[in-house]
């Protein structure tokens, strides 16, 4: 009998260290992936690796400047879980009804997705508004939504444009990586019917998808038991879970147009998400890219997904 207790003692003990481990973990990984604040952990990663061209036109290309230099308004919204929000408007000095709302990715900024941005002003004649993201640049938060509480904040937006441009305003959502989650997320909701198309490159398919994938990629350990702790701390810190955080669910219950774009070469969010992302979808387009890494596609070949993108927006757009 003493031995038995003393049996049981022991893996009750092990049980313990093993949880309590488990629960330091799941905070280290929050504070490291969701908590606000600067991130090292992506440096030299491999599978952020692009082409020197494509990294220097993303550092120090055209579209910097120019994005610069335009005359940006201010626009401000409160949440609905009061935080203050900021974005930039850039009307076109015609009047007109068309106008896409940009989604920058994890760690980036509205001024980020000026590189698709001057396209849309310059050459197909949109208004542009790009918001900080929750979490993001001027914008208010303590944590990163990676699109799930990001999709309500970019309803209130969409209502703001209607607000500004009337009634018969028609609205693209177009976002890059986590930026392609949140909108895809944003479409399965009730929209108004101004949201006549939404462009995801580079997007996941879930919040736990891509952690169970970055975690045995980065850390070679499972999902298990890890990650449903780490989304009972989201939950508790950030209230959302990473399951609830589905950009696949949403796609499965749209109605609102979808293109989706990437590049096959991608390994940080892998290429077989964005083909999952499709399937799933009714009404939707896809477009790949060969060679092409992680939100790299619209650098290496520009011309090629510009095409495709206009001439996607020529069907939904009047």
């Amino acid at each position: 009998m003493k031995k038995k207790k003393t049996w049981v003692i022991i893996i009750g003990s092990i049980l313990s260290f093993v949880l309590l481990l488990d629960i330091i973990a799941g905070f280290y990984f929050y504070q490291l992936a969701i908590e606000r604040g600067e991130k090292d952990f992506l440096q030299g990663n491999t599978d952020l690796e692009v082409e020197e061209d494509t990294m220097k036109e993303f550092t120090e290309g055209e579209w910097k400047e120019w994005t610069e230099n335009q005359d940006f308004t201010t626009l401000t919204t409160t949440s609905f879980d009061e935080l203050e929000l900021q974005g930039y408007y850039l009307p076109q000095k015609e009047h007109t009804n068309k106008t896409v709302i940009f989604a920058h990715g994890y760690l980036g900024n509205g001024f980020d997705m000026g590189l698709f941005g001057e396209y849309y002003y310059e050459e197909l004649g949109y208004n542009i508004f790009t918001p900080d993201m929750r979490g993001h640049g001027s914008s208010e938060g303590d944590y990163y939504g990676f699109g799930w509480p990001d999709r309500k904040d970019l309803m209130k937006w969409i209502d703001e444009i209607i607000d500004i441009n009337g009634p018969d305003t028609e609205i693209v959502l177009h976002g890059l990586s986590m930026g392609g989650a949140a909108v895809v997320m944003t479409s399965g909701e009730e929209l108004p019917d101004n949201v006549k198309a939404v462009v995801a490159d580079s997007a996941y398919t879930s919040v736990y998808d891509l952690f169970a994938y970055q975690l045995n990629r980065m850390y070679h350990l499972p999902d298990k038991p890890l990650l449903p702790t780490l989304s009972m701390i989201m939950k508790y810190r950030a209230d959302y879970g990473l399951k609830e955080a589905s950009a696949l669910e949403a796609a499965e219950k749209t109605d609102v147009p979808i293109l989706y774009m990437a590049g096959e070469a991608d390994t940080f969010v892998p290429f077989k998400m964005t083909k999952e992302l499709y399937q799933q979808t009714e009404n939707a387009e896809l477009e790949t890219f060969s060679g092409a890494n992680h939100g790299e596609s619209i650098v290496m070949h520009r011309e090629d997904y510009l095409d495709r993108l206009t001439n996607y927006l020529d069907k939904h757009i009047d």
